[in-house]
């Protein structure tokens, strides 16, 4: 079973090649706070079709270079639906 991510890209300057944040969140382990940390993955995009901003969907797949591991499945939301949903929400 290969594990599926989402997360939102962050830069799309390369190739076939986007680098996607994963958020996550978790109590501290002896203050209690939640914190939030980030990790960072080097996703490979054959068609081109995320842009910095979208949140997208990706999956394990075999190493396909030094540091892609990770390929895209869907682009779940655009920036722009984001932007405009947030928008929404604002008002």
């Amino acid at each position: 079973m290969k594990r599926t991510l989402i997360g939102i890209v962050v830069s799309d300057k390369c190739d076939k090649t986007r680098r996607v944040d994963i958020e996550r969140k978790f109590a501290h382990p002896m203050y209690g706070k939640i914190v939030t940390r980030k990790t960072v993955c080097h996703v490979h995009d054959e068609e081109n079709e995320s842009h910095v901003g979208d949140r997208i969907q990706i999956v394990e797949c075999r190493p396909r270079s030094k540091q892609k591991r990770w390929e895209l499945v869907q682009v779940v939301e655009t920036a722009l639906d984001i932007a405009t949903h947030h928008h929404a929400e604002a008002e």
